[in-house]
Parts: C-alpha cells; sequence; structure tokens
C-alpha cells in the first residue's frame, strides 16, 4: 500500500514521518516547499492507494488521473481546496481533521488584536528605520469585537479574550445562543455586529455563501476607527475593496494572516502602513502541526484497520 504526504509542516515533522512510516512503510514525503496543484500534484500522487492532503486541490481532473486513490486523509482543517463531489462519485473516502489547529489560530487571532490595538506593528517598523515615535494606541480590554462564524475557532477567541472583559457581539448561520449565553455574548444580526464593533474578526469557513462576503459596502458600514481580521480563508474578503478602505481611512486597520491568491505578490497592498500581515500560519504552531498531523495519521490507521 503506498501512502503519499503533500503538506511541507508535515513532512517536516519527523516524529510524525516516523509515526507514518511505522503504520505505512511505502509511504512518499514532499520536499516542496510549497503546495502542489495541477501536472506536478497528479504526478506526486501517482499510484497512491491513499495520502495526507493540506491545501493542495483535488479537483475532478485530479481524480481522473488517479483511479488507484481509496481515501484522503485531511491535514488541516477546511474542505474549500477538495471536491467533495467528484470524491463521492469516485468512492474516495475523506476523513477531515477538526478542530485540532483551534488554539494556533484563535493565539494569533488575539495576538492580532493587541498588536493593532496598541501600535505594536507598525512601532517596530519605524523602530527599525531608526524613528522613536511614541503612539501607544489603545486598549484591547473593554472594546466590542464581533466574531463572525462561532465553530471551533471563534468560539476559542471568544474564551481567550475573557480576561479582557471584551463586549462580544456573535453571529453565525447556526443557532449559537446557548454558547452565547454561557460565554455572556450576545448573539446579533451581521448588520448589527458590523455597524457596532470596534474589531470584527473572520471565523468563517470558504463557502459561495462567503465568498467576498466583506466587499466595499460591507467595509463601507464600519465605524471608521474600527479594526478588521481574517485569520479563517482568503477569499471571504474583498482584498481590492480593503485596500481602497485602508487608503481612504475608510476603516482604521486590518491584520491578514490569509489571502485570496497565496502567495499574495501585491506589494503595495502588503506594505500599508495600517496593515499586519503574516504568511499563512495561524495553524501552523509546533503543538497543532503535531495535533493535526496525529489526527491525520489515525484517521488512516482507522480507515485501514491499522
Amino acid at each position: 500500500m503506498k501512502v503519499v504526504v503533500t503538506s511541507p509542516s508535515f513532512c517536516k515533522s519527523e516524529s510524525l514521518k516516523s509515526r507514518l512510516t511505522s503504520l505505512f512503510p511505502n509511504t512518499v514525503f514532499t520536499e516542496k516547499e510549497d503546495y502542489l496543484s495541477g501536472a506536478e500534484l497528479i504526478n506526486f500522487l501517482q499510484d497512491a492507494d491513499c495520502a495526507i492532503i493540506g491545501r493542495d486541490p483535488i479537483t475532478r481532473v485530479t481524480l481522473d488521473a488517479l483511479p488507484k486513490l481509496k481515501m484522503i486523509s485531511k491535514y488541516g482543517v477546511g474542505l474549500d481546496n477538495l471536491d467533495i463531489d467528484a470524491m463521492q462519485q469516485k468512492g474516495v473516502a475523506i476523513a477531515v481533521t477538526e478542530g485540532t489547529n483551534k488554539r494556533s489560530v484563535a493565539e494569533l487571532t488575539v495576538s492580532f488584536m493587541i498588536g493593532l490595538c496598541h501600535n505594536i506593528f507598525l512601532s517596530a517598523e519605524r523602530m527599525k528605520k531608526g524613528q522613536w515615535i511614541r503612539e501607544g494606541g489603545q486598549n484591547l480590554s473593554g472594546k466590542t469585537i464581533g466574531i463572525i462564524g462561532c465553530g471551533n475557532v471563534g468560539k476559542e477567541v471568544i474564551m481567550l479574550l475573557k480576561p479582557f472583559g471584551c463586549n462580544i457581539l456573535v453571529n453565525d448561520i447556526e443557532d449559537k445562543n446557548e454558547f452565547c449565553r454561557e460565554q455572556s455574548a450576545i448573539e446579533t444580526s451581521f448588520e448589527i455586529l458590523i455597524n457596532e464593533s470596534d474589531i470584527v474578526s473572520l471565523h468563517v469557513p470558504l463557502t459561495n455563501l462567503t465568498l467576498e462576503m466583506i466587499d466595499e459596502k460591507i467595509l463601507h458600514a464600519m465605524k471608521p476607527t474600527a479594526l478588521l481580521i481574517n485569520t479563517s480563508r482568503g477569499p471571504v474578503l474583498k482584498h481590492s475593496a480593503l485596500h481602497e478602505a485602508l487608503l481612504s481611512g475608510k476603516i482604521s486597520g486590518a491584520a491578514l494572516d490569509v489571502f485570496d491568491v497565496e502567495p499574495p505578490d501585491d506589494l503595495k497592498f502588503l506594505r500599508l502602513p495600517n496593515l499586519m500581515v503574516t504568511p499563512h500560519i495561524g495553524g501552523n504552531s509546533l503543538e497543532a502541526i503535531e495535533a493535526m498531523g496525529t489526527a491525520a495519521i489515525d484517521n488512516l490507521a482507522k480507515f485501514f484497520n491499522k
């Protein structure tokens, strides 16, 4: 049986590689530093019985070229890179690792909130240029935080914010009333959340409903002092609209860990002084890598009765 692993972060973990090969000796690991796609991905997955897949796009064309593939174990969360309908039609099983990186993403989200509020990122850049400008910003404590998407990560962010005494507004397509009551949060409409939040934080999956859900109209409805954070999926935000909003002062600042195209190449956008950016590291802490990798291995072992 041949197993193939496409995730660069998984393949850098000697403990994960050792555990996987102890169960599946015929395992091939990628040596690439980035995701695979198209013909390169198909060639790498040739003759594989199963695969541990990260963000690599598994399309109908990919599946057509891989008749031996029986199962995909998803490394990480989010299924937007997988053609689930095609997988079902082809009889390719899927196993997911939900919630395994929630603390890592939530911690980065809260660090963005603190960093933006206290001008940490801008101050650091100024210091590196020899500029001594003491603008300490504002406290995160007591702010109104809007959480759009109250799944695993959204819930974790809310719990991490408890010591700050923030007013938490929540909007989700599912009923989160019980959780909100337990956490002293307020479940509200999308419009009210956008209008009243000091910080809007996005934690939704990428679907047809969430694609560019934050556009010009929504950004203009936010407070001019508001901050926007996206650690979910890049395309839920219309980046050209955010660029204009940051340049014109429609909102005060933003922090992004995800982008519509990765890696992004719009340097004018990335260099905006009121924008903090990181290269999709939210779910990439050492602990998250081990948790996601272990879950992916466990899913393979369960499927093949190892």
